[in-house]
């Protein structure tokens, strides 16, 4: 029961925050055409799974389980091993196993008072690595554990700079800094800059991951994709634990067997919805949907809340094409009233080519309701409806600051009553989306209209534009880093989770000025091959 209204929740604020974030897969031109074309076809309607090779993957994962776990709750195991054991799971991704034992050491160890000025025990590598999980944990560690490696100016110590690990292990810990810590500031500055210089007399496995945190920090990484990657690269360790590589293959091949099942659903789903025969003008982007719900929680006990989610976020889409791709003033102004009003009684005020888009909003949360209210939750789908129509009052606002060339300043008022998070996410998502889609909007002759509007408002040059929207999205993350620690006014650590997970596959897909919605070749593709088609061999 406890699972399910996890679920529940996970998916009512998935919605929610699907809706009030506008989606962040908006390319702002008014006239989308020749999309790239869709990548998959049918290769995901078409999977067939092996109920057999399930069956084997699962008996053995529950095997080895009890070994794993052995791993982190052995009484003699010392602190130091058994926070390294923690990172090495965590960054396998079969962490969300052991989620009990996982908090409950870190609690222990966290409330120990451990001294840190011990210069044999706890080197630069152990010191950053406890900092960064117990960070990522929500404790509220002191960045004056790195003193000891500060000299009288202030500066990080140059004989540190030898340490690629203890650097690299700095550089992942600096991502989770506050605001005001300056520290982690020339931190960051200060290991990106050695550990550049430093690539190229490095050997492998330690030259691959520096050479991936530099272009991918793991703080913002969509979790599934860098457990695929660091299974790969801790196979090549030293010290690796072969039951672990082992253990870690096996978990992700059942999952992805998981996820191919789900995205098989809604891609039949999708087909025989038809809307994109009728609604030529949109994307059509269903596994890119599915990904983006995969990346925000990946755990099988979600299975039910991902289909969900992907259905919402691809209505989202669409709904999204409507307004910025097709349509007067006029008639959106019609179409938002009838979501307004949410009765298929509108159907008949609509535009023949609007009907079935409507018609689909409707039915899509029929069932969600039905499934609420059988535990007692019907008021849940309420809430999710109002984000959906705030979702539509803001597209319609959006298309007439681009038609009309209007905007008042109460439209967006609304932001300063949202928590620091959520705002957070909606800066994030918003600028990133704009950096992003401004090369392949202004290429087509449209008009990229967060970037543009801010060069003529403030008399800047593009370059100036974007570097300061990456400002604003750098201190939102660190607004986020914040808010992610314990004492928190969230009740739910999940909620907290969903929310940081939807801020990093949002940066994943738009990141280094690439609109991987629109474009998804380039940026989502290769994830998408390595999550939900290529399996490890066991």
């Amino acid at each position: 029961m406890v699972s399910c209204l996890r679920t529940s929740l996970t998916f009512q604020t998935s919605c929610l925050l699907i809706s009030n974030l506008h989606t962040n897969m908006a390319a702002h031109d008014r006239r989308k055409s020749n999309f790239p074309p869709i990548l998959w076809g049918d290769q995901f309607i078409n999977h067939v799974s092996d109920s057999k090779v399930i069956e084997k993957y699962s008996k053995a994962v529950e095997v080895m389980k009890n070994d794993v776990r052995s791993l982190l709750t052995a009484p003699e195991t010392k602190m130091i091993d058994t926070m390294n054991v923690i990172d090495t799971l965590e960054r396998l991704g079969v962490s969300y196993h052991f989620e009990n034992e996982i908090e409950e050491r870190l609690q222990h160890f966290f409330h120990l008072n451990t001294n840190y000025d011990d210069d044999e025990a706890y080197d630069l590598y152990t010191v950053a690595l406890h900092f960064r999980l117990f960070r990522q944990h929500g404790h509220r560690i002191s960045t004056e554990i790195f003193g000891k490696w500060m000299d009288e100016k202030g500066n990080f110590k140059e004989s540190i700079k030898s340490d690629a690990k203890g650097l690299l292990s700095l550089y992942e810990a600096s991502y989770l800094r506050t605001n005001g810590e300056t520290i982690l500031d020339d931190a960051l500055a200060f290991t990106t800059a050695t550990l550049k210089s430093m690539v190229p007399n490095l050997r492998s496995p330690l030259k691959k991951q520096v050479e991936h945190a530099l272009v991918q920090p793991l703080h913002l990484g969509i979790p599934r994709v860098e457990a695929r990657i660091y299974i790969a690269v801790y196979e090549e360790e030293e010290n690796k634990n072969e039951t672990l590589i082992k253990f870690a293959k096996l978990d992700f091949n059942l999952l992805q067997m998981l996820h191919k099942e789900e995205l098989q659903q809604v891609s039949r789903w999708w087909k025989e919805l038809g809307l994109i025969s009728k609604l030529p003008y949109a994307r059509d982007r269903i596994v890119e949907c599915y990904f983006w719900a995969m990346a925000v929680h990946h755990e099988p006990q979600y299975s039910h809340s991902r289909t969900g989610l992907t259905k919402a976020i691809v209505m989202s889409s669409v709904l999204d094409d409507t307004y910025d791709a097709y349509g007067t003033i006029d008639v959106l102004e019609v179409f938002t009233e009838a979501i307004q009003r949410w009765d298929d009684g509108e159907i008949p005020r609509l535009p023949e080519y609007m009907r079935p888009l409507y018609k689909a909003i409707l039915e899509l949360y029929i069932p969600f309701d039905e499934e609420l209210a059988k535990e007692g939750r019907s008021y849940a789908s309420h809430y999710v409806i109002e984000g959906l129509k705030e979702l539509a009052r803001g597209y319609f606002e959006e298309a007439k600051w681009f038609l009309e060339g209007s905007i008042r300043k109460e439209d967006f008022e609304w932001l300063s009553e949202k928590p620091k998070i959520y705002v957070a996410t909606l800066i994030k998502g918003r600028l990133l989306d704009d950096i992003g889609s401004y090369e392949f909007e202004t290429k087509r002759g449209q008009l990229a209209i967060g970037v543009e509007s801010y060069m003529k408002e403030n008399g800047v040059t593009k370059e100036e534009a974007m570097a300061k929207f990456m400002e604003l999205c750098t201190n939102a993350w660190i607004d986020t880093n914040e808010e992610m620690l314990k004492p928190s006014c969230y009740k739910s650590r999940d909620l907290l989770m969903f929310i940081l997970n939807y801020d990093r596959v949002t940066y994943v897909t738009y990141k280094d000025k690439e609109d991987g919605y629109t474009q998804p070749e380039k940026v989502l593709k290769p994830h998408i091959l390595a999550l939900l088609v290529d399996a490890f061999e066991v």
